[in-house]
């Protein structure tokens, strides 16, 4: 019977290294290998032991150095030569990470795997910039959203998205800023709802833009990367 090491799902925060769980930091200097992503603090690579393999295949907006279907394999791979092999991934692994899909191919390959949750940037960035992700008096929900989908996915709900009284996160939506502006206000969101653009969020060079929904593409055209879009009242706070 095949035997194979562990795959460790690792979520690295969100750029700030002290906000790093204790657990991901265990299990990266006990890791082999680490398979890691382009958002993930550099720093953090640093408590990796001497004979660590460290395998860099991070995404571009746009460019995918290590296509999916060749990182799912890697971890496969490792697994039957390696005891502990860190997949190192951004924020957490479950939210917009891809996390599930490498998981599941895990899964059926027979691999074991265990999955160490991270700070997610949404809660993360707008904690630091000062804005409360709900208010009793002007958000009771909040809703994460990705600005990029698969082709052949359901296209958002809008009118949800766009109902008053909740706050939207949009992760990866820096590009499509102006479609998202143009459905949300199309969908009855006022045009003077509080936007932020959040840059480089935890990060020394934190930046964050304001302004209304109406002016959203504005906002986010020269937004460095990695960039949170935050839309609702709470913004205002």
């Amino acid at each position: 019977m095949k035997t194979f090491g562990k795959v460790w799902l690792v979520g690295a925060g969100p750029g700030d290294i002290s906000l790093l769980t204790l657990k991901a930091m265990m299990c990266i200097k006990q890791a082999d290998v680490i398979i890691y992503d382009r958002l993930v603090n550099p720093k953090i690579l640093e408590w990796a032991a001497p004979d660590c393999q460290l395998i860099n295949v991070g995404k571009n907006p746009g460019f995918h150095c290590v296509p999916q279907d060749e990182i799912n394999a890697l971890l496969v791979q490792y697994a039957q030569t390696h005891h502990n092999i860190v997949r190192l991934k951004g924020g957490d692994p479950f939210i917009f990470g891809r996390g599930g899909e490498e998981l599941q191919a895990a899964a059926e390959a027979g691999v074991p795997f265990q999955v160490v949750p991270g700070i997610t940037a949404a809660s993360a960035v707008t904690a630091y910039a000062g804005i409360p992700l709900t208010h009793r008096d002007y958000a009771q929900s909040v809703t994460f959203v990705t600005g990029h989908y698969k082709a052949d996915s359901t296209p958002f709900d809008w009118s949800h998205l766009a109902q008053s009284r909740q706050t939207l996160a949009i992760y990866m939506g820096t590009m499509k800023a102006a479609d998202i502006s143009e459905q949300l206000i199309q969908h009855g969101r006022e045009a003077t709802t509080p936007v932020a653009v959040i840059s480089r969020g935890t990060r020394v060079d934190q930046h964050v833009a304001i302004g209304t929904l109406l002016e959203l593409a504005d906002l986010a055209k020269d937004a460095p990367m990695p960039a949170l879009i935050v839309v609702g009242e709470v913004v205002q706070l």
